[in-house]
């Protein structure tokens, strides 16, 4: 089996990311489509039976190994395969989960709406503090909970 990403155990008892055997990088981790169409494989070539095509640019996925130039990605729902690496981006995006999103002009539940965004959104990913992150789309900006996005890890901090 190619590397699995599975959570170890710290010596100090924290729970770690497994770090990608090609890049180094925390596993698994988001990434975002840099092309307006990818092929997900069966397995790590081109040669590979094709399972999937996403057809949705900057579409946040979810690497989840890695083998040479090929990242094993996931949509939201689960569906994904192998993806030659020239296919991905690191900037980040996210999707809006559910239902329709309100975005914060601040970090806080009670703070005014600057914009409502509609479930199935991709936005840009900005800062995020733990509980709350900064996205952008199209001119309209703010602060949404985590728990309302994917494409974040749950507790995920970013400057």
């Amino acid at each position: 089996m190619i590397g699995t990403a599975l959570a170890v155990l710290s010596a100090h008892g924290a729970i770690a990311a497994e770090k990608g055997p090609v890049t180094g990088m925390d596993l698994p981790r988001f990434v975002s489509m840099k092309a307006s169409e990818g092929y997900a494989r069966r397995g790590p070539s081109g040669t590979h039976r094709i399972d999937w095509v996403f057809k949705r640019r900057h579409m946040p996925l979810r690497v989840v190994d890695e083998y040479g130039h090929w990242r094993r990605v996931q949509d939201r729902d689960g569906a994904g395969g192998w993806m030659h690496y020239s296919l991905l981006s690191g900037n980040r995006t996210v999707i809006v989960e559910e239902t329709v999103l309100d975005l914060r002009r601040r970090p806080r539940p009670d703070a005014p709406v600057s914009a409502r965004l509609e479930p199935g959104v991709v936005a840009w990913l900005g800062e995020c503090d733990g509980s709350w992150c900064e996205v952008q789309v199209e001119g309209a900006a703010g602060w949404a909970e985590t728990g309302r996005l994917w494409g974040v890890a749950p507790g995920e901090v970013r400057d």
